[in-house]
């Protein structure tokens, strides 16, 4: 497995890690993403261990917090200092006032009740869930400074946040001396682009390290969605489909066209050749694999270790593209390209 630098940091993770959100299976949404069982998770962590991907992400709010317990228990047979763990907090946890958001009083209560269901006394990477409007950048900071310097946190980052969010973190961080976020938790992948536009830019400039979620286009580009075909009975876009981030369907196929040519050229298949894709992209730290069951695991395991050739990367690239809005349309790039290199 090959390991990168997370962000501008000293840390390295490998460039595929596990997530978590299928363990537990609690809740309609979470069932509908999976329902790992403890022992069916211990399996599916022990392939990763074997193979390298030593990285697991979860999040206090996935199956009620059943995602942490189930990876916790999961972990104990692994050696601690092999292991990388990586979860969120921010969103809605529970119906008290205060079970929401990046204030100190969230975030300090949040870590402590992660740190007991994943059976750990630290978590190597916390990322804010997303942005909380409502707390001063200042109070966030400084409550993580704080959980740092505990032993608790050992390195943060962002999720779901904008360009300006993260900037005017990054600002208040070197101000104050405050830990700077070396993480961006992001939804990409090749019928999500959007992370191109101002994210990637922005995370090259800070050195920052993309972890990206949902690199399969939530579960779009797993080889079972055609033209003119339904949904296949298993596909959880039944269910979860609204929660999706929106694709055009006239996008979709022609980026499975794109996949379908390349597989015959590489014989690998559609999941492996999206996932490599990404793995080829500026900024990207390590991608997320998911997996229902150790054959779905397996296959994801296998887009390591080759590489589309440029040939292929421009086709998937030009099957993929959308026309960016402003200020990052074609013609202010056309006017500016010289000033203003794109980032791919």
């Amino acid at each position: 497995m090959e390991f990168r630098r997370l962000g501008a940091s000293g840390f390295t993770v490998p460039a595929l890690s596990f997530g978590a959100g299928t363990f537990g299976g609690e809740g309609e949404f979470f069932k509908a993403w999976g329902g790992s069982s403890p022992e069916e998770a211990s399996r599916l962590v022990a392939i990763c261990v074997e193979a390298g991907v030593t990285m697991f992400d979860t999040a206090d709010i996935y199956s009620g917090g059943a995602s942490e317990s189930v990876l916790g228990q999961a972990l104990k047979p692994h050696a601690r200092d092999g292991i990388i763990i990586s979860t969120k907090a921010t969103f809605r946890a529970g119906g008290e006032a205060n079970n929401v958001g990046s204030s100190r009083q969230h975030l300090i209560e949040a870590v402590e009740k992660s740190l007991k269901r994943l059976q750990t006394d630290y978590i190597d990477l916390f990322q804010l869930h997303g942005f909380d409007a409502k707390t001063p950048a200042e109070e966030v900071l400084s409550t993580l400074d704080t959980l740092v310097r505990a032993g608790k946190i050992r390195y943060v980052g962002v999720s779901n946040f904008s360009g300006w969010h993260l900037m005017k973190s990054l600002a208040v961080a070197e101000k104050y001396g405050y830990p700077r976020y070396v993480a961006n938790q992001t939804y990409y992948s090749l019928v999500g682009r959007d992370y191109e536009w101002e994210l990637m830019p922005l995370d090259l400039d800070q050195g920052i390290g993309a972890v990206v979620w949902s690199p399969l286009g939530w579960g779009r580009l797993t080889g079972k969605i055609r033209r003119g075909l339904p949904l296949p009975a298993g596909s959880r876009l039944h269910d979860t489909e609204s929660f999706a981030p929106p694709v055009d369907e006239d996008r979709l196929y022609r980026v499975v066209d794109a996949l379908d040519a390349i597989a015959l050229e590489t014989g690998k298949s559609i999941p492996q050749i999206a996932l490599n894709w990404l793995l080829q992209r500026p900024t990207v730290s390590t991608v997320l694999i998911g997996a229902r069951n150790e054959q779905q695991l397996r296959q994801n395991l296998d887009a390591v270790g080759w590489h589309l050739s440029e040939e292929q990367v421009a086709k998937l690239d030009v099957a993929s593209a959308v026309t960016p809005p402003y200020p990052y349309y074609p013609y202010w790039n056309g006017q500016f390209t010289e000033r203003n290199p794109p980032a791919v």
